[in-house]
């Protein structure tokens, strides 16, 4: 496909937008922004985000992703009620560096999630990339489950997600999606560069 022709593509899909899907859009970013700045207003704008996703797949009749998404809402809600039990004051609850036990449970989501998810889109969908799908929906699990621990490393689960999702959606002539993503990974990164700056900032207020 020549540039003019994914330029073409590209107008095309946001001129057929949704009011739906543009606020949907609209919140992930936020989501995304504010975990990076380690803020619990994360939370509510992920859930505003999964709940729009969540009607409009069901409404394209995209029922596989809608429950990927079920995940994610679930996720969120557990997130925030860590957050708020062990919030302290106006202090943003403290991140920290996975221990082996956790990285072993994110390894495990990443592959239990996959061999559960590849079994059924090849069996009960007609997905013709049952592989990359499982992939990137389950390392995105891990990653979710780390960003609700305050996990540093959950920015590194989501971005290898995001990696495959890349051109996943570019396969799938769905380019927004694909610009969408490229600028999750961005963030993604600096996300991972300010949690760390976070931890260090802790770390020394610890011994002062």
């Amino acid at each position: 496909m020549e540039f003019q022709e994914w330029l073409s593509l590209f107008k095309e899909q946001v001129l057929a937008t949704s009011f739906l899907e543009w606020f949907a859009v609209i919140f992930g970013v936020a989501e995304v922004l504010l975990a990076r700045k380690n803020n619990i207003l994360l939370y509510p704008a992920g859930i505003v985000s999964v709940v729009l996703s969540m009607y409009l797949l069901v409404h394209a009749m995209l029922y596989a992703e809608a429950l990927l998404n079920l995940y994610y809402l679930v996720m969120s809600i557990y997130g925030w009620a860590v957050w708020q039990r062990n919030h302290q004051g106006n202090k943003a609850l403290t991140v920290s560096w996975t221990n082996k036990r956790e990285m072993l449970t994110a390894c495990s989501i990443v592959v239990v999630g996959y061999i559960i998810l590849y079994t059924v889109l090849v069996r009960f969908t007609q997905s013709d990339v049952p592989a990359f799908d499982a992939f990137v929906s389950s390392a995105a699990w891990a990653g979710m489950w780390l960003l609700a621990r305050r996990k540093i490393e959950n920015w590194v689960f989501l971005n290898v997600s995001n990696s495959v999702a890349i051109p996943l959606l570019v396969h799938k002539g769905l380019l927004m999606m694909a610009m969408l993503t490229v600028f999750l990974f961005v963030v993604a990164i600096f996300g991972f560069i300010d949690w760390k700056r976070i931890y260090k900032t802790q770390y020394q207020q610890q011994w002062t």
